[in-house]
C-alpha cells in the first residue's frame, strides 16, 4: 500500500538515471480501466509538464520513480478531460459516501503497487477520509515519510473502496466522458438523498440531480423545501426538469411550479406529458394557501352502488401515490361525494358487501376555498388520515393527505 501524499512531489528519473522532474499528479482513464493509474504527470526543471504512461513506468517507491525509457521518449503532457486526475479531481473534493449516507471530503488516496511483466503498475484501492489521512496531508514534507506513516497510524483511518466512490462532477460534458456512475446513490432512500443534497453546493446539487433518473430525482426533491426544489429545477435543462416534475405527485408539482417564474413554469408544463400537465394545471388554478391548493387530484373513488369487490379492483388499478389509498370515496351519478370507506374496513369485509354498508360516519369534507388553518384544525379534530375536498355543489375535487398536513405543521414550527 502506498498513499498519494507519499508520491506527491516524488523525484522521477529516466532509464539512464537522468532526472525528469517531480511527480505532480496521477491520471486514471475510466473508459479503459477505472482501477489502473494510466499516466504520471511530471513537472520538469523548467516547469514543463511531461507524461509517463503506465507502460513506461519501470519502478516506483516512496523514494523515487524510474521509467523504462530515456527522457526523449517521454511525451509532453496534453490535457484530457476524459481522465481523472487524482490531485485535481479527487484530493480535497467532496464525494458521496453511499454506505454512510453522507458527504465526505477526500484527504488521501490509497494505491496498491503491482508488478506486471517486469514493470510496476499502480492500482487505486480506496479514497481515505479519516483523520490519519488528514494528518499525512497536514504534515506532508515536514518529516520523513516513514515517520509520518507511523504517526498517522495512531489516528483513526476511514476508507471508502474505490468501486463505491461516487464522485461529483458539475460539468455534464465531462461527466459523460468520465462515465461517472450514480447507480448506488439511486438505491438510497429519497430522504437520505435529500440529506446529501442539502450538504452540497448548488453546482454539486445540479450535478447529482441531472445524473439521477427522473423518478429517483422526483422522490428526493419532494423531501427538501419547496423553494430549494424550484431553484434546483430552474438550474437544469427544461426537458429534464419536466421529466422530474412529471414524476412528482400533482399537488407537489403544482407547489414547486408556483415557486418558479411564470415563464419558466410555462416551459416546464409545455414539456410535460399532456395528461400530467393537465392535472397540475388544474391544481394551479386554486388560490394559494387553500384546501384546493393543498389537495392532490390522485385518489381512489367508485360509484356509490359499488361493492367491496369493485373497490379492490379500483385499488389495484390505481397508479397514484400510496398515501392516497387509505380511503375509498363514493360518488353519485353527479360526481357528488356521498361517502368514505377506510381501507381496513374494505379488507375485512366480504367481497359482495355493498360499500354503503361500510361508510364512515359522519362524512367529513371541506370546500376548496377553506384556508390552511381550517384544514389543519379539521385533521386534528377528527384524527383523519385524508380529507376530501369538494366544490360548491359537493362534487369531489381532490384529497388532502396527512403527510401534506404534517409537513405544513412542521414547517410552521
Amino acid at each position: 500500500m502506498i498513499y498519494f501524499t507519499e508520491l506527491d512531489n516524488l523525484p522521477m528519473y529516466g532509464v539512464k538515471g537522468e532526472y525528469l522532474g517531480r511527480l505532480v499528479d496521477l491520471c486514471v482513464d475510466p473508459s479503459q480501466n477505472s482501477l489502473r493509474v494510466a499516466s504520471y504527470v511530471v513537472k520538469g526543471p523548467k516547469n514543463n509538464l511531461v507524461c509517463v504512461t503506465y507502460q513506461q513506468l519501470q519502478s516506483l517507491s516512496v523514494r523515487a520513480g524510474q521509467t523504462s525509457v530515456p527522457r526523449e521518449e517521454v511525451r509532453c503532457y496534453a490535457p484530457d478531460e476524459g481522465l481523472l486526475h487524482v490531485k485535481k479531481d479527487i484530493l480535497d473534493q467532496q464525494i458521496i459516501d453511499v454506505n454512510n449516507r453522507k458527504v465526505v471530503r477526500v484527504n488521501d488516496v490509497d494505491f496498491d503497487i503491482q508488478p506486471v511483466n517486469g514493470r510496476t503498475e499502480l492500482r487505486v484501492v480506496a479514497v481515505n477520509v479519516g483523520l490519519g489521512a488528514a494528518v499525512r496531508r497536514l504534515l506532508q514534507g515536514a518529516m520523513a515519510k516513514h515517520t509520518l506513516r507511523t504517526l498517522s497510524s495512531f489516528f483513526s483511518s476511514k476508507t471508502i473502496p474505490w468501486e463505491f466512490v461516487n464522485l461529483i462532477e458539475p460539468d455534464p460534458g465531462r461527466r459523460v466522458r468520465l462515465r461517472l456512475s450514480y447507480d448506488r446513490l439511486a438505491q438510497l432512500h429519497p430522504a437520505d438523498i435529500a440529506d446529501i443534497l442539502e450538504e452540497l453546493s448548488r453546482d454539486e446539487q445540479k450535478s447529482v440531480i441531472e445524473s439521477l433518473d427522473a423518478e429517483t430525482a422526483a422522490n428526493a426533491l419532494t423531501e427538501i423545501p419547496t423553494r430549494m426544489q424550484a431553484d434546483l429545477l430552474e438550474s437544469i435543462p427544461a426537458q429534464k426538469a419536466a421529466d422530474i416534475v412529471e414524476e412528482m405527485p400533482p399537488d407537489e408539482a403544482a407547489d414547486v411550479l408556483q415557486q418558479m417564474p411564470p415563464e419558466t413554469s410555462a416551459v416546464v408544463l409545455s414539456d410535460m406529458g399532456k395528461e400530467e400537465a393537465a392535472e397540475v394545471r388544474e391544481l394551479l388554478g386554486f388560490e394559494e394557501n387553500t384546501a384546493g391548493a393543498m389537495m392532490t387530484n390522485e385518489f381512489v373513488f367508485v360509484g356509490e352502488e359499488a361493492t367491496v369487490e369493485g373497490a379492490i379492483a379500483a385499488l389495484k388499478n390505481f397508479e397514484g401515490p400510496i398515501e392516497s389509498i387509505h380511503v375509498v370515496y363514493l360518488v353519485n351519478a353527479s360526481a357528488a361525494l356521498t361517502g368514505a370507506v377506510s381501507l381496513s374496513r374494505i379488507l375485512l369485509a366480504e367481497s359482495s358487501t355493498p360499500l354503503k354498508a361500510l361508510v364512515t360516519e359522519p362524512l367529513i369534507s371541506l370546500p376548496f376555498h377553506a384556508d390552511r388553518k381550517e384544514v389543519v384544525d379539521t385533521f386534528h379534530k377528527y384524527n383523519l388520515v385524508s380529507l376530501p375536498v369538494v366544490d360548491d355543489k359537493g362534487c369531489l375535487l381532490g384529497v388532502v393527505t396527512s403527510d401534506d398536513v404534517l409537513e405544513l405543521v412542521i414547517n410552521r414550527q
